[in-house]
């Protein structure tokens, strides 16, 4: 765990990243609605064996749960303009690590922090590529013009949260702003698909598929 300056305070966050000098490319991992738990850690951790310095910033300040009812509470309650700074600053933070040494940021997320990623990529420069996971797309929509990453997006198909007129707006304003990007809707999973603890909607074919192209994304662009 390590702090960096955010919004006149500090923001935690948890690093993970390979051993040695560098350079590596960088990725902000977003957090679910759960808080920074060790599901998310854990991702950072499977990046940092691949060669990339992962950093997980904690939008919540200490604070986890694995009750649906107050994970939604604790979302609904963030300041999302707030932790879209803090993600601003987490990304300038970690493209100032001389392991680092301008090689370039990812960004990915997953529900709250696949949304959280869209709108990072929209914010900050730094961001160089973003593969965010079933997320809502960022607001306004017209922010996607600022979009200059190459993006990969992904969806479930069986969502409660994010349906087929969600995907197309998403989509719809991808192609309006001529941005490069490739959206797959993974089929027959369930939002979340890519948890794989403690979750029954876990779906190991398509987490794995997702994962590699997302791999993929990030080694050809950062």
């Amino acid at each position: 765990m390590v702090e960096f300056r955010s919004n006149g305070s500090t923001t935690p966050g948890f690093l993970a990243r390979p051993e040695g000098d560098g350079p590596y490319p960088g990725v902000i991992v977003i957090q679910e609605w759960w808080g920074l738990n060790d599901n998310i850690k854990d991702i950072a951790r499977r990046f940092a064996q691949e060669g990339f310095a992962a950093f997980a910033p904690d939008l919540y300040h200490g604070r986890v749960t694995r009750e649906p009812d107050q994970a939604q509470k604790m979302m609904m309650t963030l300041d999302m303009p707030l932790a879209a700074r803090e993600l601003v600053k987490a990304t300038e933070y970690l493209a100032a690590q001389e392991y680092i040494g301008n090689r370039g940021i990812g960004a990915t997320g997953f529900c709250m922090g696949g949304g959280l990623a869209m709108r990072l990529a929209c914010e900050s420069p730094l961001i160089k590529a973003v593969a965010p996971f079933y997320g809502f797309p960022p607001e306004p929509i017209d922010i996607i013009q600022n979009l200059g990453a190459k993006a990969f997006v992904v969806f479930a198909e069986h969502d409660d949260w994010i349906g087929p007129a969600v995907r197309d707006k998403l989509q719809q304003a991808l192609m309006e702003h001529n941005k490069q990007y490739e959206m797959k809707v993974y089929p027959g999973t369930h939002h979340g698909f890519f948890r794989d603890v403690d979750n029954p909607q876990h779906d190991a074919a398509a987490s794995r598929d997702a994962w590699e192209r997302m791999l993929k994304l990030f080694g050809e662009n950062l």
